[in-house]
């Protein structure tokens, strides 16, 4: 462990966030982080998960909602989630990019992170990540992730709330709706709801959500992020679901997230380099048995 850490945590603000960084570097570069994530607080802060198809608007809803909680004096921390570069392995799309107008704020902790090429639109540091963002005073936590299409439901298991941006010409995509996104979603917002078409999806998803049996109600909303319409709304309907969160739900997630930890720290000595040496060596054997080198390299 680094031998930064406990001067970090003997000298921990959680009105000051200047220190969040190295926490956070922290996490990204050890490969044993759970002695370090136990000894943080945990304030129990509220997650909220923005996540989409691509285009559909999630940094302008997300940028917009900064703008008006910061309004009302709320501080806030951003974790938006992006592609990497096949070379660097680095963010593309930084959301200082993206978000620019927030980043002089004080009251606003941003910060990127690469997904690595990690299927699904969250990086595998992104759980632990959070809990070091709980350890400091934020009113509200925002994920922003990649927006990769069906596999997006991975935020599930990390937010309390979950808002799904789509727009008009997301009609094309109903299947995928079906299939994952419209499962996870604790709203729905149909964003540039001032293009043609938007008022006939915005009726097909109501009527997708009239059809569905279950009891937690999933809100559905129209924006116009570019000009802060429905904005409003839209944060009273956040408010509105933060407030009904199954305890059930909240146990699944933390039991998940419980199982991923394992699993990755239990992994983390596994040698992908070793492995393509030892199939490339033998896959031209009649008797290639993948099982086998498995265990034999278990041992």
């Amino acid at each position: 462990m680094s031998s930064d850490l406990p001067y970090i945590l003997k000298n921990l603000d959680p009105d000051n966030t200047r220190i969040l960084p190295r926490l956070i570097s922290l996490v990204e570069n050890q490969k044993e982080t759970i002695p370090l994530l136990a000894s943080l607080p945990n304030r129990n802060i509220p997650i909220i998960g923005i996540t989409g198809p691509p285009g559909a608007g999630k940094s302008t809803i997300l940028s917009a909602l900064i703008e008006y909680l910061r309004e009302k004096g709320k501080k806030l921390g951003i974790l938006a989630v992006d592609p990497s570069s096949a070379l660097t392995q680095g963010s593309v799309l930084g959301d200082r990019i993206r978000m620019q107008n927030h980043t002089l704020d004080a009251g606003v902790f941003i910060r990127s992170l690469a997904n690595r090429g990690y299927l699904g639109g969250l990086s595998a540091a992104t759980s632990d990540i959070l809990t070091v963002f709980q350890a400091f005073f934020f009113d509200y936590i925002f994920i922003e992730t990649v927006g990769v299409g069906q596999s997006e439901i991975e935020v599930a298991g990390l937010a309390d709330t979950v808002v799904v941006v789509l727009v008009p010409e997301s009609g094309d995509e109903i299947q995928s709706i079906k299939a994952g996104l419209l499962e996870i979603a604790d709203i729905l917002v149909v964003n540039k709801s001032d293009r043609e078409g938007a008022g006939k999806f915005y009726g097909i998803l109501k009527n997708m959500l009239h059809e569905r049996e279950v009891e937690h109600k999933t809100g559905l909303l129209q924006t116009i992020a570019e000009t802060g319409k429905g904005i409003p709304e839209l944060w009273a309907e956040i408010e509105n679901q933060l407030k009904h969160i199954p305890l059930d739900r909240k146990i699944y997630h933390l039991v998940d997230k419980a199982y991923q930890i394992l699993v990755r720290n239990r992994m983390q000595d596994f040698d992908r380099e070793k492995m393509f040496i030892t199939i490339r060596e033998r896959i031209k054997d009649p008797n290639f048995n993948l099982y086998a080198i498995i265990k034999e390299l278990n041992h």
